[in-house]
């Protein structure tokens, strides 16, 4: 295996990690990392292209879907986070980790997302630098991308359009629990997206030969649902959202369920 453009792309992150956690430093703001996560995977497929270019039919493929899931999220998150307070997620990490924060920052939050990053972005070097023909295993990667870049992105914009709306759900004193769309089926749409997108991922490096890399979206999984997504996430949301502990009875948490029954 050429090991040169793994370490490439690993000190193309350290170093946008440097200047992110340079900039949360100045913000007092470490939410900016956030808007990094996905860049840190466009970042590895750019570094792959570049030196694996001319890129075959599947490495193109590849690099245009990682490219349009990583802009579409980071740009997102940017808009939803912008002039706002730290997330609470990083809050209560910064509370945990006094005095001396800033510096823990650097490598608690900044360099250790980099290297998850790269770690679960290794399937794209295979599939960005293949030249074995385009098969059926392809096609089943791009129609979960598909299936799953709709949860995400339709899941992140029924949930600003309902946070854009909770000022007058309060004043009305009604439920804060958003259980249409597709937060009806699941308690995590996007995050479920998420899911689905970085296993197609994974299907593009098998369709090459590569099956071996299953650990990537192994870990991506088990970060979605046992770490940073799911289970952060619900640990103090029936604190913050009346109503959701019923949602919960009723919803799965992560794979859709097309028998839930909607909460009245």
């Amino acid at each position: 295996m050429n090991q040169y453009p793994f370490l490439t792309a690993l000190v193309a992150i350290l170093f946008v990690s440097i200047i992110g956690w340079l900039f949360s430093v100045v913000k007092k703001n470490v939410t900016i990392v956030d808007s990094l996560w996905s860049l840190f995977f466009l970042i590895v497929a750019v570094t792959f292209a570049f030196l694996e270019s001319p890129l075959s039919n599947r490495g193109i493929l590849v690099f245009s879907l990682v490219l349009v899931w990583s802009l579409r999220l980071s740009i997102y998150l940017t808009l939803r986070n912008s002039n706002q307070p730290e997330d609470y997620r990083y809050q209560t990490i910064r509370s945990n980790n006094q005095p001396n924060f800033e510096l823990k920052s650097f490598y608690k939050v900044f360099i250790l997302q980099g290297l998850l990053a790269w770690i679960i972005s290794l399937p794209l070097y295979s599939s960005i630098s293949s030249d074995v023909a385009i098969n059926w295993i392809d096609l089943c990667a791009v129609i979960l991308w598909f299936i799953g870049f709709i949860f995400e992105a339709v899941g992140d914009f029924q949930l600003s359009r309902f946070k854009l709306n909770e000022k007058k759900v309060l004043a009305q004193k009604e439920k804060l629990v958003l259980d249409t769309g597709l937060w009806r089926y699941t308690r995590h749409p996007n995050y479920f997206g998420n899911f689905c997108i970085w296993w197609s991922f994974y299907l593009f490096s098998g369709a090459s030969g590569n099956w071996w890399y299953i650990f990537a979206p192994l870990l991506m999984t088990f970060l979605l649902l046992r770490i940073s997504g799911v289970a952060m996430l619900e640990k103090t949301i029936t604190n913050r959202r009346p109503g959701y502990a019923d949602y919960i009875k009723t919803t799965n948490a992560f794979f859709p369920g097309f028998k839930g029954k909607k909460i009245k």
